[in-house]
């Protein structure tokens, strides 16, 4: 029986928290998610074979044949979704019990568009080795990690090593799958106004996990030119405040050689893309070039407003739901690992990522118009198309392991 909840204040000697009236506590109340058996346990023959002592045959040929935990056991289908709780969407450092909502949502989404099963892991640590340590010692038990919600620069770290270690997939989505959806978006924005991606020069606002993402991805797949901006302008080479990440995509980036502010860099420029926050300045979006493309995915509140950037822009994006042409990673991931499991890769390759940004801007299709250059998160057409075209990809460049 349930232990009995006290909440009279002479019993306690405290007061007993109210519950805000907000739907949301509501629908967050015993949390988000349960575990559910795939097999019955009705009568000792079930029992039986369920677990001891049928289940020991089971163990016993695994432990003869290690590959044989993909086939009998849940590993294949089962995605570790794991943060520290530094980088919580936009509250920041919030610790990891604060982070385990945001964990729990993930984990729903995964199953609701990927029909893949996931399970929260938040740690309590922000030790770069201690969470690789941590998360190589749990990787038995799963197929893939999606790394969630850690603060760069220690995300690009932390990914980097568990790759190396690990022969499953390591996805940190914060990255690569805003990223991914971002590239469709952008393949589908200049499609509709008769140009490719060499005729573009991007300007990013932000240089953390995303920002800095974005851009090798978009040098990755061909962009004409593109340079970072933070807090202090545009990410330079003669600059001599930067952090090793930020170095890095100086050296990468800003062929043009621009400096100085982002407001500079925008003139001229073919798309702006926001993953910072702040605010741009109006005229700073006037004077970009003519059917500009605005990517203001700040969440709530977008860097330039999208009533502003339609004055300016052939095509406008944002991260919100209640605006078209939403850039929403639960376009990207379910599907990514789900096509990445169905042929057990080892690793996810640039390549898998380009066939995903490929096949999420393929399913527009003849929808294609300024309000409508990436797809719906509920199009169920996205998952399986992102999934068939990471499994071949995985096969094309040699991860595949069936």
């Amino acid at each position: 029986m349930a232990a009995e909840i006290v909440n009279s204040p002479s019993e306690t000697g405290t007061e007993a928290p109210e519950e805000p009236f907000d739907p949301a506590f509501a629908l967050h109340r015993g949390g988000k998610m349960a575990i559910q058996a795939t097999v019955p346990v009705r009568d000792k023959d079930d029992l039986s074979l369920a677990y001891t002592p049928g289940v020991a045959k089971v163990c016993t040929a695994i432990a003869e044949n290690p590959d044989l935990v993909h086939d009998y056991t849940w590993k294949s289908q089962v995605v570790a979704v794991v943060t520290d709780g530094t980088a919580v969407l936009g509250l920041g450092d919030i610790g990891p019990e604060a982070s385990l909502p945001v964990m729990e949502g993930k984990a729903i989404l995964f199953k609701q568009f990927g029909g893949v099963d996931a399970v929260p892991i938040a740690l309590a640590t922000t030790d770069t080795d201690e969470i690789v340590e941590t998360v190589v010692r749990l990787a038995p038990s799963f197929g893939g990690v999606n790394l969630e919600d850690i603060s760069a620069p220690r995300c690009f770290e932390i990914e980097r090593k568990l790759q190396e270690r690990l022969d499953i997939p390591v996805f940190h989505d914060d990255q690569h799958g805003t990223a991914i959806v971002t590239l469709a978006a952008l393949r589908n924005a200049a499609k509709l106004t008769g140009r490719t991606l060499g005729d573009l020069r991007a300007v990013i606002s932000g240089a953390g996990a995303a920002g800095v993402a974005i851009a090798k991805f978009l040098l990755e797949a061909g962009i004409g030119d593109v340079c970072v901006a933070d807090r202090k302008g545009v990410v330079s080479r003669d600059r001599e405040d930067l952090t090793d990440a930020k170095r890095e995509i100086a050296e990468l980036t800003n062929r043009a050689g621009l400096a100085g502010s982002l407001e500079s860099a925008l003139a001229g420029a073919d798309v702006f893309i926001g993953v910072s926050g702040g605010t741009v300045p109006e005229e700073a979006v006037a004077s970009m070039a003519e059917d500009a493309f605005v990517f203001a995915m700040a969440n709530p509140n977008p860097e330039v407003h999208p009533d502003v950037a339609h004055k300016y822009a052939a095509v406008v994006a944002t991260g919100r739901s209640d605006y078209p042409n939403q850039i929403n990673n639960v376009l990207a991931f379910p599907g990514i690992f789900a096509g990445a499991l169905q042929v057990r890769a080892s690793r996810i390759t640039e390549g898998m990522k380009i066939a995903a940004a490929d096949a999420i801007a393929g399913v527009v299709g003849d929808a294609l118009a300024a309000d409508c250059v990436i797809p719906s998160p509920f199009d169920e057409r996205v998952a399986p198309a992102v999934a068939a075209a990471v499994a071949a990809a995985a096969r094309a460049e040699g991860v595949a392991r069936r």
